[in-house]
């Protein structure tokens, strides 16, 4: 909607505000509005017929001085014919002591007064409702009986209006909204926010401004409740005055309090100085007791007066500090609240200054500060709600900076893992370039020095002539035997057992046809078989040789071969029941140095014993899976 059709909406609302109003003011052409009367000081129990009836001009304001008592007043007002026939009522828009109504000398109606065990402070108001049967069409005599207020008080009398009841109910129940139905809501809601925002404080106490504000809804609450509670027992109404007091007096501290921690305006010693004043009217209230309740209330509550205005310019030197929408909000509810709380207290304490400038509105007494103070509490909370929302918007832009941030991390994470993966395979392919490496230089070095070595010295002993043709046989039977055990055990695609499993068949068949009987005995875990192929083939070497002196030295029927664990140890033992040699290091040639040699390269160490029993080779390895498995048994 643009501007021009905005305009013309607001002002088709206003023509039918107008329009409604005028219609109301001809529907109550009816209703008699009393600006006068008699009044009559008298505690008389029915209308006084004579005495010193005086002129009192509506709304009536009267001390009631040391020795209170009720007043009667009168008037006087015609029905007419019509009138005789339909419903005619009283209304009084307040009557706070209560009062008792009578037409042509006849009761009509009351509203209660206080007794000794309750006491009554009317804030509604009252519509009495007049039988038809007391009504003429001309002269009719209205009299109330204000009931006496208290000790130093002041009684109001209203500007009453008597009418038809379908007239004056709509007044009636107008007011009753706005004096009774709004504050009943606003007790509800300020208890509700006070709860909801001081459990917020409650976790987490830093958050001092929320304290605040549910503080001061919940004492708005309470002081509200004087448009609520209407009946009190006697005993708890001097208790009731106390705490309404001190709910006025520290709604209006902690909103400077408020406004001085929003503003970043800290000063302890100005708090206290708040505080204390806070506490002194409840206090002095106590101490002095019910009688100068009037003059307690009427000095002390003048004194929260400037403590409002310096609120109001504190708030306006911030917004004009910080110059921001949200700046505003406090000064211009502030503004309108302390407005509403001086129109107040001209109204409770003087309200003849307001009768002369606007003596139809003072008549209605009608208190604004509630309504003022509802909207400080709705600018309070929308501020802090605002706060709120920035922090949630502040909170949820760092999770999307947090989340980019964990994005750009598990992109680098997952790049270095390609990159720790492309490392691996360039490290496993160096590793295996490596072993086939180590591979060849084993296999070189074997030829080197097992066959390439004994083929060179055969062959030059071929050459001197020095080797029979059995020698011959033999040197190249041991050749073959040692280029198969390195085939065996060099093989890619085969392990120790396997070379194992080849070696123990082909010696199986050779002792056979040598007529000695073998005897094998393999007692070791799969992990002590978990050899490098240089330890099988030099373990294997020795099993090698300590067989071939069986069978060319020892003329043995039996020999036992058995490979076992013995704690951190491989051992592997032949031993058989040949004639054994007196001196065997001297009787096997080279073999025994050659076994002992092969021990060593593996750490392990070769003992020989031999005599008329035979002879045993036994051969001590360590194995690191062996000697881990011994420390750490499972």
């Amino acid at each position: 909607m643009n501007r021009r059709g905005t305009a013309a909406l607001a002002l088709w609302c206003l023509l039918s505000v107008l329009v409604c109003a005028l219609a109301s003011a001809a529907a109550r052409a009816d209703v008699l509005e009393f600006t006068h009367m008699q009044r009559l000081d008298s505690d008389a129990a029915t209308p006084p017929g004579s005495g010193d009836w005086r002129d009192a001009p509506l709304p009536d304001a009267q001390a009631a001085g040391g020795n209170p008592q009720p007043a009667w007043y009168r008037a006087s007002f015609d029905v007419g014919d019509d009138g005789t026939r339909s419903t005619w009522a009283v209304y009084l828009p307040f009557l706070y002591e209560g009062a008792q109504v009578w037409v042509n000398g006849r009761f009509a109606g009351h509203v209660p007064e206080s007794t000794p065990g309750v006491r009554v402070r009317w804030e509604r108001p009252h519509l009495i409702v007049l039988p038809p049967s007391l009504l003429q069409a001309h002269g009719n005599q209205l009299a109330l009986r204000a009931a006496a207020t208290a000790s130093g008080g002041v009684r109001h009398f209203p500007r009453l209006a008597v009418g038809p009841l379908a007239e004056l109910q709509p007044r009636a129940d107008r007011r009753t909204f706005w004096v009774r139905t709004m504050p009943q809501v606003t007790v509800v809601v300020c208890l509700l926010v006070a709860g909801f925002v001081l459990f917020i404080y409650w976790r987490r106490r830093s958050e001092e401004l929320y304290g605040l504000f549910g503080l001061a809804s919940a004492l708005w609450g309470v002081r509200t409740l004087t448009f609520v509670i209407e009946r009190m027992p006697s005993d708890s109404w001097q208790l009731w005055r106390i705490t309404y007091l001190a709910a006025t007096g520290g709604f209006i501290v902690v909103l400077a309090l408020f406004s001085l921690r929003f503003a970043g305006f800290h000063r302890p010693v100005l708090e206290r100085m708040l505080v204390a004043y806070w506490l002194a009217g409840p206090l002095w209230l106590w101490l002095a007791g019910g009688k100068l309740e009037v003059l307690v209330n009427q000095l002390w509550s003048a004194g929260l007066i400037p403590i409002g205005l310096s609120i109001l310019g504190l708030s306006f030197w911030s917004l004009l500090r910080q110059r921001t929408v949200a700046a505003a909000v406090m000064p211009v509810t502030l503004m309108i609240a302390v407005l509403a709380g001086v129109h107040d207290y001209l109204i409770a304490w003087d309200a003849g200054a307001l009768s002369r400038w606007w003596p139809q509105w003072a008549g209605q007494r009608i208190f604004l500060l509630h309504y003022g103070a509802d909207l400080v509490l709705l600018g309070m909370g929308g501020l802090l709600t605002a706060r709120f929302i920035e922090a949630l918007s502040s909170l949820q832009a760092a999770n999307r900076e947090l989340a980019d941030l964990n994005e750009t991390l598990e992109q680098r994470v997952a790049e270095r893992e390609r990159h720790l993966a492309a490392n691996f395979e360039a490290m496993g392919a160096l590793q295996r370039e490596h072993a086939a490496e180590q591979e060849r230089q084993l296999i070189m070095r074997e030829i080197h020095d097992g066959l390439g070595s004994r083929l060179f010295t055969s062959l030059l002993r071929v050459e001197r002539g020095d080797m029979s043709d059995t020698q011959i046989a033999d040197a190249l039977r041991d050749c073959i035997a040692d280029m198969r055990l390195a085939l065996e055990v060099l093989a890619p695609d085969d392990d120790f057992q396997a070379a194992l499993g080849n070696f123990l068949f082909r010696w199986q068949t050779l002792m056979l046809e040598a007529r000695v009987q073998p005897a094998w005995a393999i007692d070791v875990p799969d992990s002590a078989l978990q050899l490098s192929r240089q330890a099988a083939l030099q373990l294997l070497r020795v099993a090698q040789e300590a067989l071939t002196n069986v069978l060319k030295h020892a003329r043995a029927k039996n020999v036992r071969i058995e490979l076992r664990q013995r704690g951190p140890m491989l051992e592997l033992e032949v031993a058989d029941d040949g004639v054994g040699h007196a001196r065997p290091e001297q009787g096997a040639g080279r073999g025994i140095g050659n076994m002992r040699a092969r021990a060593r390269q593996l750490g392990g160490d070769l003992d020989l014993r031999s005599g008329a029993g035979g002879t045993r080779v036994l051969l001590r390895l360590p194995v690191p899976g062996l000697a881990e498995a011994a420390v750490h048994p499972q």
